[in-house]
């Protein structure tokens, strides 16, 4: 509840400038307000009355509002347009009209430096707008209700000030900036992360990596002091634990300190590769409590799974790369800007949510089969003696336990997907409404890391040995087995408790 949320929207009104050079050098920079602002425009009827063209003017916007100062805590910055266009008769908004933006963005670390670019980029837009009046004599001066635009991305906030000039050329011979309406302002909505979030966020990976490293040291000494060689499940699990501990190590701390822009992108490929594994992880992991002993131990028998899983991963990190790659060298590209790119990544977000819904529904009848077999057998229970039985059904229980867990955890995961996906999805169609507490980030973080952890700790081949005296009865299992919660072969003897109890011939 006192928890910061994890990112901040702050409103900014861009200035209108005049840069009567003949000219126009890149080399000068505008800015709003301050010792070396530059000359105003109240507003483009003023413009036409001092003959100004639309050529010589600038729209200005300083980062952040006066007396304040960007902190590479912030981590990144997503801008967002509004233009505000008021209806005229002789200069209607065309249909499917195209705005073009000469852009350029500038950064100094102190108020009396020089302006240093960071990029400059002509875009274009495809302005969505509605009129709600008729378009009559009596409706001139009233605005049109028109979308919010992609702006701009950057994946660190390295320094203090940031400057935005935007220019609208206009070439009638070249129908550039036709036909769009009468542009009164030109408003941006910057989008941050709040400092206080990133000091939890990095505080949480700092404290998380070492325990995870130690728990899967641990774990994998385990499995090495085994006279056998480590089963399919074994390497699975030690294989999460790695793809964990690429996700929690702190490298987000170097960002503080370096303009790193890729930070961002970087970020993106750990995560998928983190829910790739995860994916693949649960199908393995109920896969191999389900098979016979001649078809489970082998990650070929898992092909028709997990190869959906590597191809939606890579689909994924190609449409990344087309995002925030391109974002590396122009930080106005965005893949939302065209009617291609717009249903391409629509299409993408809703086709991912339904396949995770769906696999999540395959999860759940996975889960529900492998209860069947352990019920099944639960029957030779009470056959069993005292110490056996109670043995046993401490087992189950615990069996049982881990796997609704894993149910809770999968549902989790792909709740947080959609809702993350549409979360950055509004931030680029404009609705900055949405907003997620940050306590359900951190939470299922914290989730994955406990359920890594907790999978390692009850998989860890168990070097106790049972009482030789309860032999009889049992479920065949040899006198001074090892016990583990584990469905794999542990000696040349055969298989462990959780196998014989899981296998399908349980049943029978």
């Amino acid at each position: 509840l006192p928890a910061p949320s994890p990112t901040t929207a702050v409103p900014y009104m861009s200035v209108k400038c005049i840069d009567v050079r003949k000219n126009h050098h890149k080399t000068k920079w505008l800015m709003p307000w301050g010792p070396n602002h530059c000359k105003k425009l109240k507003d483009f009827d003023e413009a036409v009355s001092r003959q100004i063209e639309a050529n010589d003017i600038v729209f200005a916007v300083h980062i952040p509002l006066p007396s304040k100062e960007m902190s590479p805590w912030f981590q990144f910055m997503l801008f967002i347009m509004q233009l505000d266009i008021a209806f005229k008769m002789d200069n209607d908004l065309k249909e499917n009209a195209e705005i073009t933006l000469d852009v350029s963005l500038a950064y100094r670390d102190d108020m009396f430096d020089d302006w240093e670019e960071i990029a400059h980029a002509i875009e274009i837009r495809k302005l969505k707008c509605t009129f709600g009046s008729p378009k009559t004599v009596e409706s001139e001066g009233r605005h049109y209700d028109c979308d919010f635009l992609p702006f701009m991305e950057i994946g660190s906030v390295a320094h203090k000030y940031y400057l935005i000039n935007i220019r609208l050329p206009v070439n009638d011979r070249k129908g550039i900036n036709v036909g769009i309406g009468e542009i009164k302002d030109i408003r941006l909505v910057g989008i941050h992360q709040n400092g206080g979030f990133t000091k939890v966020w990095f505080a949480m990976k700092t404290f998380l990596t070492p325990s995870i490293l130690i728990i899967m040291v641990w774990y994998w000494r385990r499995i090495t002091l085994m006279t056998r060689a480590p089963v399919l499940l074994e390497k699975v699990i030690f294989a999460l634990g790695i793809s964990m501990t690429f996700i929690n190590i702190p490298v987000e701390w170097f960002s503080i300190g370096f303009d790193w822009t890729w930070m961002l992108l970087f970020g993106d490929i750990r995560q998928g590769i983190f829910y790739a594994m995860l994916l693949s992880f649960w199908i393995i992991f109920c896969g191999e409590h389900m098979m016979d002993q001649n078809e489970r131990n082998r990650l070929s028998g898992y092909w028709k799974q997990v190869g959906p899983i590597a191809v939606g991963s890579f689909c994924l990190f190609i449409f990344d790369m087309c995002e925030r790659g391109v974002q590396l060298k122009n930080p106005f590209y965005s893949i939302w800007t065209t009617e291609v790119g717009t249903e391409l990544a629509m299409a993408f977000i809703i086709v991912a949510g339904i396949c995770l819904c769906l696999y999540f529904l395959f999860l759940c009848f996975m889960v529900f089969q492998v209860f069947r077999n352990i019920s099944g057998k639960q029957s030779s229970l009470p056959a069993m003696s005292k110490a056996r039985r109670l043995h046993y059904e401490g087992l189950i229980f615990r069996f049982k336990f881990l796997m609704l867990i894993t149910l809770a955890c999968a549902a989790m995961t792909v709740i947080f997907f959609i809702v993350s996906q549409v979360t950055e999805g509004h931030w680029k169609w404009g609705d900055i409404t949405i907003q997620v507490n940050s306590a359900f980030f951190t939470g299922i973080y914290g989730m994955w890391n406990l359920y890594v952890f907790a999978l390692m700790f009850l998989y860890a081949p168990s070097h106790k040995n049972y009482g030789d005296d309860q032999s009889n009865g049992d479920l065949g299992v040899n006198s001074g087995e090892e016990l583990q919660l584990t469905t794999t072969i542990t000696h040349v003897d055969g298989p462990t408790e959780v196998y014989k109890l899981a296998r399908k011939e349980a049943q029978e």
